[in-house]
């Protein structure tokens, strides 16, 4: 027998791939210590996954086999279970914050709940509740506060003249019921939950044609008995838009992990980013924009914002530079100065700052760019003023404390868990192109850009994701929703698939059939290797990764009987055919 030398071995293996490699080491143990040799994995793993050679392994990882094992075989992208309870297009889903369950909204005006801690594997449908006696069109998001016990639910109301008015509703999941409800203007603010008592809503009082105030308002989700005294709501802050622009798609920032974050992305060129940090400290200025502002109070009455609505988009000719212009040479005058603290260097003890970020603009309609308000701890309840801290009578409006601008439409946001990273979906404005008509936006691109904001720096972190694509127009684009784990983000696309990325190596792992445009993923917060998606198909799909498949059919497979007799007499028979015995 001849027996080749290890390095001939491992020469020959760096030619195959990983799975014959695999079925190699099982030959002999000599083949089987070649195989799990580390730089045989290091090799396979940047050749199989197209890595460049300038980014390390993951902080985390033991070795480059097991590595290369995670990203094969711990991606949640086997399908095991489709739900098809909605009987309309599903729009978004959300889990709790144990992963014990998660909620659905749908064209069909019902938000329903599901249980995915069933002894089966499977998940079942534990409760719905029907919207429509509130004269809503349809559910389009929901949100679990931090406990679990309450449930926010957004939806599109079908008030007077078709108006984008919408509402927020507060379910109770202790016994399901409602217990408060929120007007929401534009609907496509969502909302969001500030802590585990107080919601975010958002009100438009239109000023102008191109001209209008956005109203953030801070909600009590139910008024307590003890507290009858207390305000239920409390003005947040009041934001003049310029351009036809509104303020949308508002969320939550914690960040009081991030000096400890669950995953740093900062990997590239690291030592020259050290060098630079002094100098950014010093020279870093907030990227602001002149906010037009009115001396107009938002105390009006919904009947006329729903008339005066239908006709800002119609305005043409002369008056719109004219009113943009007024507008922002009244703005320097009276908004209120930016808060620094923002971009200023954090203490040593990581101060808890908290962030509301929303989308926004300065230049059209269309969303393409990222504010961020810095929220005090006195503005965290109710109490106190109802139209919040005192003002001097020049500072109508609130300015942004800090502007991202993306270049693009915006179409998606989602935080990492530990609110270190924002990761915005968004569709690309041509290079150069300029902007002469606020109502006529630039076309916008097919391919869907992931973007990755550090939310520390406050600065977008590496190259952006790129894998999905959407071909609506900017008039009929809509929200896809997007979702991020400890090692992976996920997203919908309008090319009838779901996508999922890790987070550390840039690389796109899978791709998610439906049947329809898919609108949104969630990964459970309990077990990264499970991920539901939401289609146009009206289902919803339940994936898992093969890892998990594998030990659900191991778990369910019955144990072998241990019986003594037929092992001894499988040995006899051996021994006999040895001694030449029938």
């Amino acid at each position: 027998v001849i027996i080749l030398p290890d390095s001939l071995v491992l020469e020959i293996f760096l030619h195959l791939p990983h799975d014959v490699v695999l079925r190699a080491g099982l030959t002999c143990r000599q083949w089987l210590a070649v195989s799990r040799d580390e730089f045989l994995w290091k090799e396979l793993f940047y050749s199989y996954y197209h890595i460049p050679r300038s980014v390390p392994r993951h902080p985390a990882a033991i070795s480059w086999h097991r590595e290369f094992k995670r990203l094969f075989d711990c991606i949640p992208c086997v399908e095991v279970q489709t739900l098809k309870e909605h009987s309309d297009q599903v729009l978004h889903l959300a889990f709790s914050h144990r992963g014990h369950r998660f909620s659905s909204c749908s064209k069909d005006c019902t938000v329903k709940l599901w249980d995915t801690e069933q002894t089966d594997g499977n998940i079942s449908l534990v409760h719905s509740s029907s919207m429509r006696q509130f004269n809503w069109g349809y559910t389009q998001f929901s949100q679990f506060n931090a406990d679990d016990s309450l449930l926010l639910v957004s939806g599109v109301y079908l008030g007077p003249h078709h108006s984008s008015s919408g509402e927020i509703a507060v379910i109770s999941l202790e016994n399901y019921t409602l217990l408060s409800r929120v007007r929401n203007k534009p609907y496509d603010v969502f909302g969001c939950w500030l802590n585990e008592t107080h919601l975010i809503s958002g009100n438009l009082h239109w000023i102008g044609n191109m001209t209008s105030c956005s109203v953030l308002w801070l909600n009590k989700a139910f008024q307590d008995i003890e507290s009858e005294n207390v305000n239920v709501v409390k003005r947040l802050f009041k934001i003049q838009n310029i351009n036809a622009s509104t303020i949308r798609t508002v969320m939550v920032a914690h960040c009081r992990r991030h000096n400890n974050p669950d995953l740093l992305l900062d990997y590239e060129a690291q030592s020259q980013a050290r060098r630079l940090k002094g100098q950014q400290q010093k020279h870093h200025q907030p990227l602001l924009f002149d906010l037009g502002t009115s001396g107009s109070e938002e105390e009006e009455e919904e009947e006329q914002d729903a008339e005066e609505e239908p006709n800002h988009r119609e305005a043409r000719g002369s008056a719109r530079p004219i009113e943009t212009h007024v507008a922002k040479v009244m703005g320097r005058a009276h908004t209120k100065t930016p808060d620094c603290s923002l971009i200023q260097p954090e203490s040593e003890d990581g101060e808890d700052k908290t962030y509301l970020l929303f989308t926004t603009g300065s230049l059209t309609y269309s969303p393409h760019q990222i504010g961020i308000k810095l929220i005090k701890p006195d503005q965290m309840t109710t109490s106190g003023p109802v139209l919040g801290e005192e003002r001097s009578s020049d500072e109508f409006f609130d300015s942004l404390d800090h502007v991202i601008d993306i270049h693009g439409h915006i179409i998606g946001m989602g935080l990492s868990p530990d609110h270190r990273y924002l990761y915005v979906n968004s569709r690309a404005w041509p290079t150069g192109c300029v902007i002469s008509d606020p109502m006529s936006p630039p076309p916008i691109a097919e391919e869907i850009d992931l973007h990755v904001i550090d939310l520390k720096s406050l600065r977008e972190e590496r190259r952006s994701l790129r894998a999905h694509r959407a071909f609506t127009p900017n008039d009929e684009c809509f929200f896809i929703f997007l979702d991020v784990s400890r090692d992976f983000v996920a997203s919908g696309a309008e090319d009838k698939h779901g996508y999922i990325w890790d987070r550390h190596y840039n690389i796109c792992l899978a791709r998610l059939a439906h049947d329809n445009v898919v609108n949104s993923v969630a990964f459970s917060p309990a077990d990264q290797e499970l991920l539901l998606s939401a289609s146009d198909d009206n289902t919803i799909k339940v994936w898992r990764s093969p890892r998990m498949v594998r030990l659900a059919h191991t778990a369910a497979r019955p144990p072998r009987p241990r019986s003594l007799l037929p092992s001894w007499l499988s040995r006899h028979k051996s021994v006999g055919s040895v001694n030449g015995k029938p």
